[in-house]
């Protein structure tokens, strides 16, 4: 493991040059430490909703809430051993390789995707890194896209600083690469890549003048204090992610992870408004997970601060509640789509 996981989250991180000594005095002073964080999720349940949503409504309108699709254009086949994940060829989940799709089939999706109301088309595949002949197909994708009037975002693995400049020359908004969890829990999720190597592909990211979207799952084991450093990483990236996917664990059988004992609901609320509050300015978005979470637990998350969702079919390769079950319940809630993405 790289030494950023050696306490990583007591230690700054910066996507940027280093600051003048001033400025970096001031950034250190604003950055939040775990045991800041952890005190934040032992709040009483409805106090933290309340500085959530306070925090939430000076930065969003209050009902609304951003609409994302993904599609993933290449499936399975991946070297990764992450633990959670039934695309890695180490693990027997059914999931078969599969070739990238064609430009018309991607483009039907998002026509499709922006006909239910979808504002931003992400597009995911299975590659530990991209080779450059994969970036130029991908390119061609998102100009594709980024032609229907949808904003254009892709998860692809790592990147080189060539590759995320030449995804940014063809209009991609968002690059979504998580750091999964907290740097010390890394090691018992992950080993073919380190912590490092998430950093270094969003400072790649953050070099070519694209938006980040960067998250984590939780419910893969990890203690309170541990999900507390997770929060801690992202909200003292410099600056912290324009979007935030918050995933609970899928289980999926064959994977390592198939079978840890299930994240209480509340506790994912819980992480939804802390990350809000640290974050206030970023899109907190309800991702993996929800088409097992209850509909009160997935209203008390939007109270918590979260004001996107990924709505769709499919989430990659584990499901995502259907188009008319989301659209109901938004309306339920008195919440709205947001016309344009961002």
């Amino acid at each position: 493991m790289s030494s950023v996981c050696t306490g990583a989250a007591e230690a700054p991180i910066h996507l940027h040059r280093p600051q003048p000594a001033a400025e970096a005095a001031d950034a250190a002073a604003a950055r939040w430490r775990v045991e800041q964080i952890e005190a934040l999720f032992e709040l009483p349940l409805t106090e933290l909703l309340f500085q959530a949503q306070t925090v939430h409504r000076q930065h969003f309108a209050a009902d609304e809430v951003e609409l994302a699709t993904l599609l993933s254009i290449k499936t399975g086949g991946c070297p990764e051993d992450c633990g959670y994940c039934p695309q890695s060829v180490h693990y027997d989940t059914g999931v078969e390789a599969s070739k990238m799709m064609e430009v018309d089939a991607v483009r039907e999706a998002a026509l499709a995707a922006k006909a239910a109301g979808a504002t931003r088309f992400c597009m995911g595949a299975a590659w530990r890194a991209p080779k450059d002949r994969d970036v130029e197909k991908v390119a061609e994708l998102v100009r594709e896209v980024k032609s229907l009037g949808l904003e254009a975002c892709c998860t692809l693995g790592m990147l080189s600083k060539p590759q995320a400049e030449q995804l940014k020359a063809a209009g991609l908004d968002y690059y979504n690469h998580n750091l999964d969890t907290a740097p010390e829990t890394y090691g018992r999720i992950i080993t073919t890549r380190d912590y490092q190597d998430r950093l270094d592909t969003l400072e790649h990211v953050r070099g070519a003048g694209m938006s980040v979207c960067c998250g984590g799952i939780v419910g893969m084991g990890e203690s309170r204090r541990e999900r507390a450093g997770l929060i801690a990483q992202l909200a003292n990236l410099d600056p912290y992610p324009e979007s935030v996917p918050i995933n609970e664990l899928v289980q999926v059988e064959g994977t390592p992870l198939a079978g840890t004992d299930k994240l209480d609901p509340f506790e994912f609320v819980r992480t939804i408004a802390v990350a809000r509050i640290t974050m206030p300015k970023a899109r907190v978005r309800l991702s993996a997970g929800r088409q097992q979470m209850p509909e009160g637990i997935q209203a008390l998350c939007f109270v918590a601060g979260a004001n996107s969702i990924f709505y769709g079919d499919k989430l990659l390769t584990t499901g995502n509640p259907d188009v008319a079950r989301d659209q109901a319940l938004l309306q339920r809630l008195g919440l709205r789509a947001r016309a344009t993405g961002g």
